[in-house]
Parts: C-alpha cells; sequence; structure tokens
C-alpha cells in the first residue's frame, strides 16, 4: 500500500513538474513486493443462514445486528458503506434498493428482495431516526465504526459456530459476506460484468479472484470434458534395453 501511494505521487510529480521525471521514472521502475495471495474466504448456503439465525431478535441490539447482517449478505455492501448508510438511504416500495456512496465517491444503488425489505421496514420504524440519521447506530445514537461491526460479526459467529461447525475452520471477516454475495451469483450463472457492477468494482476482472475461488465450477468444467479411453499398462522393458542397462 505505501509502494502504491509513492507511485501514485509520482505519477503526478512526472506530469506537474518535469524537471524530476528521471527521478519519478526511477521510482516508478521499483517492482511491487510478491507475496502468496490466498483463497477468499466464503460461505455456504448453510454457514450464511446460521450466522443470520444467530443475532437475538429479542433484544434491540439483536434486531440491528440481524438487519446488518441480511443487508450486507444480499447486497454485498462494504463495510465502510455500511457504515456510511443513512435512514434516507434504504428506499423500499417498488423498486425497493438501497442507494450507498462506494469507493472513488461514486453512488451505487443496488437491489433488496422482499425478506431485505420486510426487514429493513420494520427495522426503520424501530429506529424512528431523521433521514441523515445513521441507519445503524450505537446504543448511544453514534454511528458504527468498523471496530463495532467487526465485534458484533465475531459474536455473532461464536453462537454460530455452534450450530455449524464448519464455520470454526474459516477465517470470517465482514468482507467474507461481501464475497459469499460474489459466490452466489456466479454460481447462479449471472455474469462477471453485472457482478463487478454490482460490487462496484471498478474492473471485471477483479471478479476474476471468485472463479479461482470457486471449486464447484472447475468440478462442473470438468464433468463436462470426456474421460480419455488411453489404457494403462505396466511398462515392460525389452531384452535389448534390460541388457544395456546391466553394462552400466
Amino acid at each position: 500500500m505505501r509502494l502504491a501511494a509513492i507511485h501514485s505521487f509520482f505519477r503526478y510529480v512526472a506530469l506537474h513538474a518535469p524537471e524530476y521525471s528521471a527521478l519519478a521514472q526511477r521510482v516508478l521502475a521499483i517492482p511491487s513486493k510478491r507475496y502468496v495471495r490466498r483463497a477468499i474466504c466464503f460461505l455456504t448456503p448453510a454457514e450464511t443462514d446460521a450466522l443470520l439465525a444467530a443475532p437475538d431478535l429479542k433484544t434491540w441490539s439483536g434486531r440491528r445486528d440481524r438487519a446488518i447482517l441480511l443487508l450486507t449478505v444480499q447486497t454485498g455492501l462494504r463495510a465502510a458503506e455500511v457504515i456510511g448508510l443513512r435512514c434516507e438511504s434504504i428506499i423500499l416500495g417498488t423498486g425497493a434498493h438501497v442507494q450507498c456512496l462506494g469507493k472513488g465517491r461514486k453512488t451505487r444503488c443496488t437491489p433488496l428482495r422482499k425478506e431485505a425489505v420486510s426487514v429493513l421496514r420494520a427495522w426503520l420504524r424501530e429506529r424512528e431516526g431523521q433521514p441523515s440519521d445513521p441507519l445503524f447506530p450505537t446504543t448511544r445514537g453514534n454511528a458504527l465504526g468498523h471496530d463495532g461491526l467487526e465485534y458484533l460479526l465475531e459474536k455473532h459467529l461464536v453462537a454460530a459456530r455452534r450450530h455449524c461447525p464448519s464455520l470454526s475452520k474459516k477465517r470470517v471477516t465482514f468482507h467474507s459476506l461481501r464475497h459469499s454475495l460474489a459466490m452466489t451469483l456466479l454460481r447462479h450463472g449471472v455474469d462477471r460484468s453485472v457482478i463487478a457492477l454490482w460490487l462496484g468494482h471498478e474492473n471485471v476482472e477483479t471478479t476474476s479472484m471468485y472463479l479461482q475461488a470457486d471449486m464447484q465450477l472447475k468440478e462442473e468444467a470438468l464433468a463436462k470434458t470426456a474421460a480419455t479411453k488411453a489404457r494403462t499398462t505396466r511398462y515392460r522393458p525389452s531384452d535389448r534395453i534390460l541388457a544395456f542397462l546391466n553394462t552400466l
């Protein structure tokens, strides 16, 4: 990240201060550090259901957390985008959707399914906030921060793991919920360009990581290929080759 920031600065220098172009070119030639890219973490439908069932709906915070998790799972919003939501960001009724401010300060609208509409309508009614108030406040009325989101996610993961042991083998973060939506869309045949548009990716090639992570898609592709008919036999060397080997 630091090298990327330095590169960005020297691209600016090369454009606006040509007298330093030689230095800028030397800096821009510094290669990025190589690292092992880990496979993305995403949840299966059963794991997602276990997580969504974890919040205690008898409490105010449980109903809030359920709304946060369901909204994120169904829309794939980034943590920062969820934090930035206001009560006026949720548009219900015909063509229900959520409007968020994404990377590059670009506004993005994402449709909502009936279940999410029902949960969010009930939450807005209970929230009783002004249009510009945070959609998901803390108990003190302030907007949730990144630490608050990670805390509530980990809290509900503890409960979800008791009913779905496979979650214990995964390092789940808030971004994993975003990956889970992308994998679901991909498995249902949604084009990668649509997924990129849905998630707010600048480049459609960013979605290629989901193709790499989905073993199910690879197995389906393998199943469509014809198996080779070549028979496996044991190699038996000729007497001439055996005689040559004995002379070594």
